[in-house]
């Protein structure tokens, strides 16, 4: 099979299990607000494709398989957290406020004085739109005409970002299980979603340093 046919093979199933995780999602989390549980759904779909993307590298290593700079897999299911990732930012401004410059600044007086927020809510929208922008960077260097243009080296460089993002996320997320008073099963979930991939990637770690 030809890479061009392997990668829409692998857009395929990531299509039918993004939807999967999506429509299983939604029909967990209670509420009426249909935004909220969208950006409920697109975050933890988000979050389960994040854990697929970090988890293959180290996986191969552990496995002592070729782990080449570019991988077509990881790099397919990485799209596809970064699409789900941008829509749950569309649904998530739409969710508390109404207006996406309320989730940054304070309208102090109703008359149009605004003043950056200094909470919890304020710090964790910050985060969270410092995620974005990397989200939107591994988006744009997800082909293979930016690896050109950049060059392999530059191109990997830019890619461990990922880590940041990774620890970006794990903060955006607690503020918001803390801000929206989540039930356990969803603190659960999130905690899984994040500590399998931190464990399998240390133990990565720790087999490259032995050798």
């Amino acid at each position: 099979m030809t890479r061009g046919k392997k990668r829409i093979k692998h857009h395929v199933l990531l299509v039918i299990v993004t939807i999967l995780l999506l429509l299983t999602i939604y029909s967990s989390v209670p509420g009426k607000d249909s935004m909220y549980v969208w950006s409920m759904a697109t975050a933890y779909t988000s979050l389960v494709l994040l854990g697929a993307t970090l988890i293959l590298g180290p996986l191969n290593v552990l496995r002592k398989k070729n782990n080449p700079v570019s991988h077509d897999l990881r790099r397919d299911i990485g799209i596809w957290c970064g699409l789900t990732g941008v829509a749950h930012v569309i649904f998530g401004i739409q969710v508390h406020m109404g207006n996406m410059w309320l989730y940054f600044f304070k309208d102090v007086d109703g008359l149009g004085g605004f003043k950056l927020r200094t909470d919890l809510f304020g710090a964790a929208n910050y985060v969270g739109l410092i995620g974005t922008l990397i989200l939107l960077m591994l988006l744009f260097l997800s082909n293979d005409l930016s690896m050109k243009i950049l060059g392999t080296s530059r191109w990997k460089k830019l890619q461990l970002s990922i880590y940041l993002f990774f620890l970006v996320i794990l903060a955006h997320g607690i503020m918001y299980q803390i801000i929206e008073k989540r039930i356990v099963i969803f603190i659960v979930i999130f905690s899984l979603l994040l500590i399998i991939p931190f464990i399998v990637q240390l133990k990565g770690f720790l087999a490259i340093s032995r050798k």
